[in-house]
């Protein structure tokens, strides 16, 4: 059998450069020359999982088929190589740590002395190599959060040395880092990148490949540049320009060729590439000559002086997929739901827009801006979209404007409402009073029945789907018989008829009107987009006759 082999993506000179959509991209490649590949997230935060971390600075949480909250490259992984990906590659600072005392406290270290290194990144690797056989996969790609030179993640790059010392043909080291070009020189400069290199150096390591991300290609002087200086062929330097899509990405690189050369330095046999299906989604994103104008209105957007729209990422990308599949290019805009509330007369500025979206999202800021989102939508008959807080929203909005039930609210924003036709679920009780909050929502796959001849129906073409779930609160069944008689439905729900997954207003009413308690656009892929968004979108579409 052959030995595993492993591929470690880490970053150089900053941030936010791209490393996840690299990860993602190597494994599109790779799958598309039949090797088996999976692909590991390591976070360098103390935080167990991400469930907890503020959304404002970490971004999206994504949840896995089997409930574990992680980050938002995860989520890209999935999308880019159409798997779904379980818990064990996930992992973070904290987790690790928690592992390894936890071993010690039970004696599993036999008494010996447990220390920082070798324990630490032995726990990592153990984990890594869990990782792979629950994949079978070929080959392990393994992305390693933060930039080099960072203190926090100093012990997993040891891991990586370690392995690499143990099995030199079966580790490859990829660095993405940043080429500038500084508009006062005008010159791409290539010497932030030979100090990631070095530093690189400093742990024991060498880049085997370096993305070189840049504003524009890289041109061959600047690769010789990087390969002198950094000690790799020129030909593993790969140049990694600004790309109108990050679906372009994968393409990108197989234009230098990156397939063949991470196969040749693994050792392994060199096979074609079929990228043909992957090339098919690409052109049809440049293919669209009208735009969807689509209002994604939300309360995590602002931070600082700058809006920050990775907080709802698989949201944005199950919308641009959807409309791509649509033969239209969705332009979205970005709106804090507090405006509303600080303004009532801005309601009329959506008016312009041929659908709106209200994404996931907890507590009580900016909720009753969302809420007049929602009846602008339903009395303007304009297609919207609800997904988790949502659907929630919109039973809400339907209660106090149609149901007569005036004071209703949820529970999670006021305990005493008179009308608390959202409420937590039973089983959540004990732990919100216990404030066990990591990792204790209903998270994870879950069924749905859907109802022969709703929206949701025609939208899946099947009576069942099982989809993620990130919540606490749920409608209050108390209040269900009078929500329908007032004329909303409750298309999709749990087997036993508990759980009220799909609210909806029939097209006899409304053109789309529909709110989900689950996240469907966690299961939204570019080769293959949500039913659910694919239907938001048609329905926008056809208000606007395109």
């Amino acid at each position: 059998m052959q030995q595993p082999k492993y591929i470690f993506v880490v970053g150089g000179v900053m941030s936010g450069i791209g490393k996840g959509v690299s990860v993602s991209s190597i494994g599109r490649i790779l799958q598309s020359k039949g090797f088996k590949t999976t692909a590991i997230k390591i976070d360098p935060y103390i935080n167990v999982d991400a469930g907890t971390m503020n959304p404002t600075e970490h971004g999206e949480v994504f949840v896995l088929d089997d409930g574990y909250e992680c980050d938002q490259d995860m989520g890209n992984y999935e999308r880019f190589m159409g798997v779904d990906l379980p818990e064990a590659n996930y992992l973070t600072t904290g987790r690790v740590y928690q592992e390894v005392i936890r071993r010690e406290r039970n004696l599993e270290y036999g008494g010996k002395n447990v220390e920082v290194v070798p324990d630490i990144p032995l726990e990592v690797l153990r984990r890594i190599t869990l990782a792979q056989q629950k994949a079978g996969a070929d080959i392990t790609i393994v992305e390693i959060g933060g930039t080099i030179g960072e203190y926090q993640n100093i012990i997993f790059l040891e891991a990586v040395r370690m392995l690499k010392q143990k099995y030199p043909r079966d580790v490859a080291v990829v660095m993405v880092s940043y080429v500038p070009i500084p508009s006062t020189i005008g010159e791409m400069k290539t010497k932030p990148t030979q100090y990631a290199a070095r530093s690189l150096n400093s742990v024991g390591l060498q880049a085997d490949v370096i993305l070189a991300r840049a504003p524009v290609p890289l041109d061959q002087k600047r690769k010789e540049k990087i390969a002198i200086f950094c000690n790799i062929p020129t030909e593993q330097v790969i140049s990694a320009p600004d790309v109108e899509s990050i679906y372009d990405v994968p393409i990108n690189y197989e234009k230098d060729g990156l397939g063949d050369i991470l196969t040749n330095l693994l050792g392994l046999p060199s096979r074609d590439t079929d990228l043909s299906a992957w090339q098919a989604f690409v052109q049809k994103t440049k293919s669209p000559e009208r735009e969807l104008e689509i209002a994604v209105v939300g309360k995590y957007f602002k931070s600082g002086d700058y809006v920050l729209s990775d907080v709802y990422i698989s949201v944005i990308e199950a919308l641009k997929t959807a409309g791509y599949y649509n033969g239209v290019k969705p332009k979205l805009s970005y709106l804090d739901s507090e405006e509303y509330e600080r303004d009532p007369n801005k309601l009329e500025d959506l008016a312009h827009y041929d659908g709106i979206l209200v994404p996931g999202g907890f507590g009580s800021r900016g909720v009753e801006g969302i809420v007049l989102a929602i009846q602008f939508a339903r009395e303007h008959k304009m297609p919207y979209l609800g997904l988790c807080y949502g659907m929630q929203w919109l039973t809400i909005e339907y209660a106090r404007h149609m149901a007569g039930l005036a004071d209703a609210n949820t529970a999670e924003v006021d305990k005493n409402a008179p009308h608390p036709v959202i409420d937590v679920m039973p089983d959540q009780v004990e732990k919100l009073t216990k404030q066990d909050y990591g990792g204790t929502m209903r998270l994870g796959t879950y069924p749905c029945e859907l109802k022969v001849g709703s929206v949701a129906y025609e939208a899946y073409n099947r009576e069942k789907t099982d989809e993620r779930h990130r919540h606490r609160y749920e409608v209050n069944p108390e209040y269900i018989e009078k929500l329908e008689a007032a004329g909303l439905v409750f298309s999709g729900k749990s087997p036993d008829g508990r759980l009220m997954e799909i609210a909806e207003l029939p097209k006899s009413e409304h053109p789309f009107f529909l709110g989900t308690q689950f996240h469907p656009e966690f299961l939204s892929r570019p080769l293959s987009p949500h039913p659910l968004f694919v239907a938001f979108v048609k329905a926008a579409k056809e208000q606007k006759k395109v």
